[in-house]
């Protein structure tokens, strides 16, 4: 038998009568309209449940490493949306691979970690909550992270030393003044991942904090962390400092490898699709045999991403394989042109992608918010021939007032692509 539970978000900010928590709820519904109009007949409310909870009698319940912990909902940015089986094992592995990983950089009890992300995905749940709960630290929730203006009072009287964001919630902060004003001597990590870190972005943030982002590499199917660059600073900044853009090394306990396009592995240095094994690899999809048997092969789970590794076993991305752009043979990977027009001081967010084209096969389009309005399209292409080789250089630019992202600030290229698939089919019928 099937149940909906249905919750608000005042009803567990307190005990007995609740009057906090109910007022919120009376403010979200009827004042803000944060809640639409919904009709579930046999929903129970939470509370309800919680109560009739309450008076059943409690049998203990032991779990096993391979029981399911979640199902885990990937982002469907390149696809349909799939659950990701994670076990107990696989989520204890990846907390436990990061705790080893952090060593005692982070001090037990005493640490407070900014989450403007939301818990319900993998980066945030695994990242902010259950890592920093088995630290003993304590979280600074944002609810709305794109309401810079509520975040800043949030942060008012707060003080963090840690911080996890992605790299567009990273450009929005540095974008204001109140952020770039605050007392950064007790921040201690920094922390990027769910998509590229853009070397733009990571230089604004170190001027800014006096601290580097730390960037790190996971997917909803492994817990998420693959790989991690180190978090000794001082130690990495006084001897071998990662290289540039990398997303660090094979958390302990994971194997990492990359498969070229032939099927054979990549050798140091060669680009390939990179490989996981390790005890955070998820079971496989629920109730979904056939994508779980195209993302396995021989125990390595394929993650569909491009990189390559140099020979002090450090690990670069490349770009997303379904993203790479083929432009009269020659591939081009958007975050490579991405990387360059966030360096213009007029970009404040880009996102490129490749558009069909009858003779290249295809050329690339970037669409732009713009930080400087008085930018224009002749100065963005100029700046890019600068930079970049002839065939990578945007032939289209389109400004925008936004583009479209996912729950944590990604960039959704997909849609885009959709839209612009739509526009020729649109075109082609008149």
């Amino acid at each position: 038998m099937q149940r909906i539970l249905v919750t608000a978000l005042g009803d567990l900010l307190g005990e007995g009568l609740n009057l906090k928590g109910r007022f919120v709820n009376l403010m979200l519904r009827h004042v803000k309209k944060r809640v639409p109009p919904y009709r579930l007949p046999r929903a129970v409310r939470l509370l309800d449940a919680l109560a009739q909870g309450a008076r059943a009698p409690r049998a203990p319940v032991a779990p096993r490493a391979d029981d399911l912990a979640f199902l885990q909902y990937t982002g469907g940015t390149t696809g349909v949306a799939k659950g990701a089986m994670l076990t107990h094992g696989n989520v204890l592995a990846n907390v436990q691979q990061a705790k080893v990983w952090v060593g005692n950089q982070l001090d037990a009890n005493a640490e407070t970690v900014l989450t403007p992300l939301p818990l319900y995905h993998i980066y945030s749940l695994t990242i902010n909550a259950l890592i920093f709960l088995a630290l003993g630290g304590r979280n600074i929730l944002i609810a709305n992270p794109r309401d810079m203006k509520r975040v800043m009072k949030v942060l008012q009287h707060e003080t963090f030393s840690c911080i996890s964001a992605v790299n567009t919630l990273y450009s929005a902060l540095l974008d204001h003044a109140a952020f770039r004003q605050r007392d950064f001597s007790g921040l201690k990590l920094a922390m990027a991942g769910g998509m590229a870190m853009q070397k733009a972005v990571a230089d604004r943030f170190r001027a800014v904090t006096g601290k580097p982002v730390v960037e790190g590499y996971g997917l909803t199917e492994c817990s998420p962390i693959v790989s991690m660059n180190p978090v000794d600073i001082a130690g990495a900044d006084a001897g071998q400092p990662h290289p540039e853009g990398s997303i660090g090394l094979p958390a302990p306990s994971t194997q990492v490898r990359f498969r070229k396009d032939d099927g054979t592995w990549a050798g140091i240095g060669e680009a390939g699709e990179l490989c996981v094994k390790g005890p955070q690899v998820m079971k496989g999809y629920w109730n979904r045999p056939d994508e779980t048997a195209k993302v396995f092969a021989d125990g390595w789970l394929m993650t569909g991403d491009i990189g390559v590794m140099d020979a002090r076993g450090y690990i670069r991305l490349v770009d997303r394989k379904k993203d790479m752009i083929l432009m009269s043979g020659f591939n081009v990977y958007p975050n490579e042109i991405e990387d360059v027009v966030a360096m213009h001081p007029g970009v404040r967010e880009v996102a490129a992608i490749g558009v069909p084209d009858p003779v290249l096969g295809e050329r690339v389009k970037v669409f732009i918010v713009k930080r400087d309005p008085a930018l224009t399209e002749a100065a963005l292409i100029q700046f890019c021939r600068q930079q970049l080789t002839g065939y990578k250089v945007p032939r289209i630019v389109e400004f925008r007032a936004s583009l479209p992202q996912s729950t944590i600030g990604k960039i959704l290229r997909r849609q885009l692509r959709d839209e612009e698939i739509a526009k020729a089919a649109n075109q082609s019928q008149t």
